[in-house]
């Protein structure tokens, strides 16, 4: 069992359990205490939530120290995941979900256009955290998670305005510069230098069996603060328009488990092995909500449907993932038992 998996092992064994209690006492918060919500809200340093940005790094820096710097540069020469990857996210992913907004949204199109944007946006930053719970390889989603962030920067207006129908859709270029940088590259840097001096000063076992475990337990507080703070700021929109949420959210979970499914059974078709094709499923079912929000706001306002249909996307992210970690580790046995790597 990897070094980073065995951390969370505790954690696991009851995370769906700790998960729905989050997001219950989320909800609850956001729906009887509205005014925390509004207070934590606008803990903001421009357009970042202060507290989502410190539960964020939190998740994230455990997920980085685990992996070794070799190993990102090592799966920067196996180019076939990426490339998959990339036709998930930018050719397949947007087609699909503007198929299910227009068989399930027909009448609403202003949240087609929100579900829509989501589809359009690879996830690039907590992604990470999935892979690393479903033994995937970390190295390579690092890799295709930078990939994702530049592509975005060319693909994403032009893909935008085709299925919207919209011109001049703008690339929302300070979103994705900050999560990059903030959620990926700043705990990345921090975690490789931070392995170096501990491994070079306190030794391998010590990183293990004391520092690993610690920081692991970070890690899950992180999650489910993040989960509570998520549900505390929607509780109120789930209280008074359940079933408008429970409408949007069929495409966007139909969508989800559509795209993680089929580059789960891609890869495994290709004969990669597990990990990449646990790499490959989970980047390219992911959505960078941050991006689809601030071009929903942009271009049709803060106060519309579109909007709107852009917040509801996070709240089945964790509930989403967690669901396929759990059907990823069960079935990993059953399909890759013996397939070669797709490393060169």
């Amino acid at each position: 069992m990897p070094e980073s998996q065995a951390a969370l092992g505790r954690f696991e064994r009851y995370l769906t359990l700790w998960v729905i209690l989050s997001m219950v006492v989320g909800f609850l918060l956001g729906r009887f205490f509205p005014e925390l919500g509004l207070w934590i809200g606008s803990l903001q340093v421009g357009d970042i939530s202060i507290p989502m940005g410190i539960c964020l790094f939190l998740l994230m820096y455990p997920t980085m120290v685990s992996i070794e710097f070799k190993e990102i540069l090592k799966a920067a020469k196996s180019p076939k995941p990426t490339i998959l990857t990339l036709i998930g996210n930018w050719v397949i992913a947007p087609a699909l979900m503007a198929l299910l907004a227009r068989l399930f949204l027909s009448n609403y199109p202003e949240y087609a256009a929100g579900v829509i944007l989501l589809g359009i946006a690879p996830c690039t930053g907590m992604v990470l955290f999935w892979i690393l719970l479903a033994q995937g390889d970390v190295a390579k989603g690092v890799v295709i998670t930078a990939i994702n962030a530049l592509s975005t920067l060319i693909l994403y207006t032009p893909l935008a305005a085709f299925y919207l129908g919209v011109g001049g859709v703008p690339v929302p270029i300070a979103p994705i510069a900050k999560s990059v940088i903030l959620f990926v590259g700043l705990p990345l840097a921090l975690g490789q230098i931070s392995r170096k001096v501990l491994l070079d000063r306190r030794g391998e076992i010590w990183f293990k069996d004391k520092f690993r475990p610690v920081i692991g337990n970070i890690a899950a507080i992180a999650l489910l603060a993040t989960i509570v703070i998520l549900f505390s700021l929607k509780g109120e929109i789930i209280a008074s328009q359940p079933l408008l949420v429970g409408l949007i959210s069929i495409p966007l979970l139909t969508h989800f488990f559509i795209m993680a499914t089929l580059f789960y059974v891609i890869p495994w078709l290709l004969k990669f092995d597990y990990r990449d094709a646990a790499t490959i499923a989970f980047i390219s079912s992911g959505t960078q909500f941050e991006v689809a929000i601030a071009t929903a706001t942009v271009v049709f306002g803060a106060g519309s449907g579109a909007a709107l249909a852009t917040v509801v996307g996070p709240l089945w992210e964790v509930p989403s993932m967690l669901a396929f970690v759990k059907l990823t580790l069960k079935t990993r046995h059953h399909f890759f038992h013996g397939k070669a790597s797709d490393n060169p």
